[in-house]
C-alpha cells in the first residue's frame, strides 16, 4: 500500500518536525496570561511586560523598533483598537540582517510560544499578475475557484479570543498591483474575500507586519556619509536624523506605492545599521541559540572572550547584518564543534561543559569541570 506508507512517512516527518521545533522553543519566557489587579478589563490575556522583556532578549540595536511593537501591544492589550480593521498595520523598513522578520518571530515567540506561530507570506512569490490568485483565491470559472483556496492560514491570522493572531508579509516591495490593492482592503475594513466570494478571512483580530527593504542602498549612502568628513566631525542630531531618515524612506515608499496605500498603514519603522558596538552581544545571542540545540545532547558551550572577539570580528559585514554573523557562527563554531562532538568528545554522564578557545588562529574546544 504505497499511499498509506507514504501517509505515515509524512506523519512521522511530521513529528520529528514538531519535536525539534518544540526542543527549540524549550527555556523561553512565556507571558503570564492573567491580567495585572487593578486594570480595565480586556479580552486580551497577555502581560505585555513579559512580552517586551522576551523581545528585548533577542532583539538587539533596534530600540525604536522595539518601542514601536510595546506601544502596539499597549493599544491591543486595553482593546481600544479599531474593530473594523486590523488591530495594528506595522511597516519595517531597513537593510538586509538587520532584524526585520526576527522581530516578529520574537513576538510571535513571547506571545504564542512558538517562533513560527504567525502567517507568513513571501510576497516574492506573488511578484507576478498571475500569481496573485495564491493570496485572493481563483476567479470564478477557474480550477479551485469554489474551493476559495488560498496560502493564508486562517487559524494563525484569526488568533485566539485571548491573544491576536500574527501576519507577515515579508519583502513587500515584490508583490503584484493586484496584491498590494488586495492589501489596501485588508487594511480598510480588516477583511479579505476570496475572488470567488466563496470564503472570507478576517484580520480583525490580528497584528499585521510587512517588511521592505526600500531605500536601503539610499540608506545605505546617507550612513557613509556621516560616518565621513565632514559628517564624522559634525554628527547631526538624532532627532534631526530620523527625520531626514523618515523623509527619504517616504520618497521611496511613495514612489513604488499608492498614498492611499501608504495612509493606511498604522506605524512605519526605519531599522537601524547593525553597528560594531552590539556585535558580541550579537555573538552571546547566537550562543543562546546553540545552547538551545545542545541541551538535547546534555552539552553546554562556553566561549572565551578571544573566541568572541574573533567571531565578531570575523563576522561583522554592514552590508549584510546579522546573517553574515550567523554565517560566521556556522563556519567558525558549529562546524569544529560537529567534528568535536563527533570524533573527539567523550560523555562523562550528565549535563557536560565545553569551553572554546583559540590555538593557532583556529577554535579548539575542550571539556571544562562543572561548578
Amino acid at each position: 500500500m504505497p499511499f498509506l506508507n507514504d501517509m505515515l512517512d509524512e506523519t512521522s516527518r511530521k513529528r520529528l518536525e514538531q519535536q525539534r521545533l518544540a526542543e527549540d522553543n524549550a527555556g523561553e519566557l512565556l507571558p503570564a496570561e492573567v491580567p495585572e489587579p487593578n486594570t480595565i478589563e480586556s479580552r486580551y490575556r497577555f502581560d505585555v511586560n513579559a512580552i517586551m522583556r522576551a523581545v528585548r532578549g533577542e532583539i538587539l540595536g533596534q530600540d525604536e523598533a522595539v518601542d514601536a511593537v510595546e506601544r502596539m501591544l499597549h493599544i491591543v492589550r486595553a482593546d481600544i483598537a479599531d474593530p473594523r480593521r486590523p488591530l495594528h498595520t506595522a511597516l519595517f523598513l531597513g537593510p538586509t540582517g538587520v532584524g526585520k522578520t526576527e522581530l516578529v518571530r520574537a513576538v510571535a515567540r513571547a506571545l504564542h510560544g512558538d517562533a513560527d506561530a504567525f502567517c507568513r507570506v513571501d510576497m516574492n512569490t506573488l511578484s507576478q499578475e498571475h500569481y496573485a490568485a495564491a493570496l485572493t483565491g481563483a476567479p470564478p470559472g477557474y480550477v479551485g475557484s469554489k474551493e476559495g483556496t488560498t496560502i493564508l492560514n486562517q487559524e494563525l491570522i484569526e488568533g485566539s479570543l485571548g491573544k491576536p493572531g500574527i501576519v507577515l508579509f515579508d519583502e513587500l516591495e515584490k508583490a503584484s498591483d493586484e496584491v498590494v490593492q488586495a492589501l489596501l482592503n485588508v487594511f480598510d475594513n480588516g477583511m479579505l474575500t476570496v475572488a470567488s466570494g466563496e470564503r472570507t478571512y478576517s484580520f480583525r483580530n490580528a497584528l499585521v507586519f510587512m517588511t521592505s527593504n526600500l531605500g536601503a542602498r539610499r540608506l545605505q549612502s546617507f550612513e557613509e556619509r556621516r560616518e565621513r568628513f565632514p559628517g564624522k566631525l559634525f554628527p547631526m542630531p538624532a532627532r534631526r536624523r530620523r527625520d531626514k531618515l523618515y523623509q527619504m524612506m517616504e520618497r521611496e515608499l511613495l514612489r513604488r506605492f499608492v498614498p492611499e496605500f501608504v495612509n493606511r498603514i498604522d506605524t512605519i519603522t526605519v531599522f537601524n545599521w547593525i553597528h560594531g558596538d552590539v556585535v558580541e552581544q550579537l555573538v552571546d545571542l547566537e550562543l543562546v541559540r546553540l545552547n538551545r540545540r545542545l541541551r538535547k545532547h546534555s552539552v553546554e558551550l562556553q566561549l572565551e572572550p578571544s573566541v568572541r572577539a574573533h567571531i565578531a570580528r570575523e563576522g561583522f559585514d554592514r552590508k549584510y547584518g546579522a546573517r553574515s554573523l550567523r554565517r560566521a557562527m556556522r563556519h567558525r563554531i558549529e562546524a569544529p564543534l560537529a567534528h568535536f562532538l563527533l570524533t573527539e568528545f567523550r560523555s562523562a554522564g550528565g549535563f557536560q561543559s565545553l569551553e572554546a578557545h583559540l590555538k593557532t588562529g583556529k577554535v579548539r574546544f575542550r571539556a571544562v569541570a562543572n561548578t
